[in-house]
Parts: structure tokens; sequence; C-alpha cells
């Protein structure tokens, strides 16, 4: 299991990832910095963790208004194609891609 070396707010964190992951990680550890950055810069006297918190609170709400949307498009496709299975498969692969994601967010090693 390949191991990489992320930054997040100036600090190196050692990652495992899933062989031909790891730039994928590198790219959702700059999201993160991105999202700190922006509370770094709205409160000045804040501590890391906390920034760490925020920016873990944002992306969760991100990831949880993208599954809602993903549902209600599902569900208004199928009432409006009478379950077409193309687009059925479409919605159900773009799930599974969400849930990948959130399942790698959860289970990091951060």
């Amino acid at each position: 299991m390949p191991q990489i070396t992320i930054m997040v707010n100036g600090h190196p964190y050692a990652v495992a990832c899933d062989p031909g992951q790891e730039q994928h990680l590198r790219d959702l550890a700059r999201i993160i910095e991105s999202k700190m950055t922006g509370f770094a810069q709205q409160a000045l006297r804040a501590g890391e963790a906390r920034l760490l918190v925020l920016a873990a609170l944002v992306l969760a709400d991100e990831l949880h208004e993208a599954n809602e949307a993903l549902r209600r498009a599902g569900t208004e496709a199928a009432r409006a194609n009478g379950d077409d299975p193309a687009l059925a498969a479409g919605i159900e692969k773009l799930a599974r891609r969400i849930e990948t994601v959130a399942e790698r967010l959860e289970t990091a090693h951060i």
C-alpha cells in the first residue's frame, strides 16, 4: 500500500492509500487546505483544530447536499421517464462514486 505525504495547514501528514490513488488523495488534501485557508482568513485567531473541524463540517455538508440532490434527481427521473434503465444505471453509478468518496474521507489515515 503506497504511502504519501500531504500538507495541510503547513503540516506534513503521512497517509496510506490504495495503489493509483495518490494523486486523488493529494487533490483531496488541497480541498481541505483551501477550506482551512478560507476560514483562517475569516477568523485570524482560530486554532488549527477548530479550522479542521470547520473544514470537515463544510465538506460533510457539501457531500450531504450532493447525495440529496442525487436522490431527488433519481426520483424525478424515474417519475419522468418511467424507469429508464440507462438513466437508472447512470444514477446508480454516480451514487456509488459519491459513496466511495465518502468512505475514503471517513477512513482516511490522517
